[in-house]
């Protein structure tokens, strides 16, 4: 395995680009501060350089919190912040130390936004993990339709989008009057369970009339990943691990 230091010396840092990104984002955006420990054994388990947006976002961050906090992108938090947003080694289950035959076999879960839809960045075989899309691309598990979606994108262009108001399109029919004010009070930790479920019909036909609790992501995903089990019969794979997460404790 190549050592941090390695990782981290590349001739074209990925980051000052991706900060100019952040600076001219069309949405709010905030960058939490890393920890140090945390992004040297998340860089050496992922084996990426600090060249892709990916590593600098592991690096550089303990996360992003993006559009009011709709979209959460996973980083290397540092320990005062880690109630707040978990971080990617951690939803991910990565080892304690980084092993060099370990991998996730189902993708890289690297975002979640407040419905508990799930952004994955596919591994080397996607259709073995019964994932659609390419290796290398990002999937979304669709909170309205409880199915993956092949988004056609790297990690990359799928983060440029996402700061450039990407979301505002992707979201249509999923945001209600108001929703700004209803995530900005959110940690990381949690999400909001919408009754009506945003999958059911009553949920289409009037989203402003439904009713929405914050919740523990972990129990989002969870009854995202049951739902579907239920209504189509499919286990839709791991949609990421909040386990020790304290989730801003109420």
């Amino acid at each position: 395995m190549r050592l941090f230091e390695n990782l981290a010396s590349t001739r074209r840092p990925a980051w000052p680009e991706l900060q100019s990104l952040v600076s001219g984002a069309s949405v709010t955006v905030e960058v939490l501060a890393p920890d140090a420990a945390t992004a040297r054994r998340t860089l050496e388990q992922l084996q990426v350089t600090t060249s892709s947006y990916l590593g600098a976002v592991v690096v550089h961050t303990g996360g992003l919190l993006i559009d009011h906090g709709w979209l959460r992108v996973y980083g290397s938090p540092s320990s005062g912040d880690a109630d707040r947003l978990i971080g990617l080694a951690a939803v991910n289950g990565f080892p304690a130390s980084p092993e060099p035959s370990w991998f996730p076999g189902h993708g890289l879960v690297v975002a979640h936004d407040v419905l508990g839809g799930t952004f994955v960045l596919n591994g080397h075989d996607p259709e073995a993990a019964g994932r659609p899309g390419k290796p290398g691309e990002m999937i979304y598990l669709a909170p309205d339709t409880l199915q993956w979606e092949p988004l056609d994108v790297g990690h990359a262009a799928w983060l440029a989008w996402a700061l450039g108001g990407g979301l505002e399109d992707f979201t249509e029919g999923l945001r209600w009057h108001g929703w700004e004010a209803e995530t900005r009070e959110l940690g990381g930790g949690r999400g909001l369970n919408v009754f009506p479920p945003l999958w059911s019909r009553q949920a289409h036909e009037d989203l402003d009339a439904t009713s929405r609790r914050d919740v523990p992501m972990a129990e989002l995903v969870e009854m995202a990943r049951s739902a579907a089990a239920q209504i189509d019969g499919v286990d839709v794979g791991p949609l990421g691990s909040f386990e020790g997460h304290t989730a801003d404790p109420r």
